[in-house]
């Protein structure tokens, strides 16, 4: 008898957003900004060329201060290229259009894996952890609103996906996605920070660590609080990180002004 075999499930590009200091708002401002933000990126995938995958797109819920849901794989280099400088000019004509609403600020992550047609699995996981990034909140925290209005983060996997295919869309290039390990709860994962209009050249590296390339992996119990940080190994040109150890070995985030528990 052959044995028996269950098929890959499709790979979903993923899109997950939400809004900073969402908790700071009264009931009616939570209100408008989950009403504005599926419209928002409505106008920016539709200026990104990928406006009918949106509309056939799988497993999109609100998530209060966000939404998230899933798109064919095939959008990845618009995803990656056109969306974030779209999604940056419709947050800004919003910001124009009408001066007396609230600020909007929005963070995104992009992830890329086999989910079900539930979206429930590891990749959704996964998207989220990099959405919760302290990193990712720390840019908006410190950020003009006025000025700063999106902070995305992709996966290593959308990374290398885009990059090494040489199927980018749009005007992105590699060196506006800087790499950083991201840290949250047991996720141990290298991404790519990106802020539409931001030169990362412009940053100051003495105050960045490099990625050590041996420690990155998903879902690896922590290290003691006692134990000292392990030495950062030797990282290509342009690598920076954006955390460093405190006292205690507690984790901080200090070059933008921001540390735990900030929105």
């Amino acid at each position: 008898m052959l044995p028996s075999w269950e098929p890959l499930w499709p790979y979903r590009a993923v899109l997950a957003v939400d809004a900073r200091n969402f908790s700071a708002l009264d009931s009616k401002s939570m209100q408008r900004v989950n009403v504005d933000i599926p419209p928002l990126l409505a106008q920016a995938l539709s200026a990104s060329n990928v406006s009918a995958h949106w509309e056939r797109r799988m497993f999109g819920q609100h998530t209060g201060d966000g939404y998230v849901a899933g798109m064919d794989p095939e959008v990845l280099p618009a995803l990656v290229g056109c969306f974030p400088d779209a999604l940056r000019n419709a947050l800004s004509r919003r910001r124009a259009e009408a001066p007396g609403d609230v600020l909007l600020q929005l963070r995104v992550s992009i992830h890329v894996g086999p989910l079900p047609h539930s979206g429930l699995g590891r990749p959704m996981v996964h998207t989220h952890r990099l959405l919760d990034d302290d990193t990712l909140r720390a840019v908006l925290n410190r950020a003009n609103p006025e000025i700063t209005n999106t902070a995305v983060i992709i996966s290593q996997r959308v990374y290398e996906d885009v990059f090494d295919s040489g199927c980018l869309n749009g005007d992105a290039l590699s060196a506006q996605f800087v790499r950083h390990l991201v840290k949250v709860k047991k996720f141990r994962q290298p991404a790519f920070v990106h802020i539409p209009g931001f030169d990362w050249a412009l940053a100051d590296p003495d105050i960045f660590e490099p990625v050590d390339a041996a420690e990155p992996v998903a879902d690896q119990p922590e290290a003691s609080a006692s134990a000292p940080p392990p030495l950062a190994a030797a990282s290509a040109p342009g690598t920076v990180n954006f955390t460093h150890h405190g006292t205690d070995g507690v984790q901080a985030y200090n070059h933008f002004g921001a540390g735990r528990g900030q929105q």
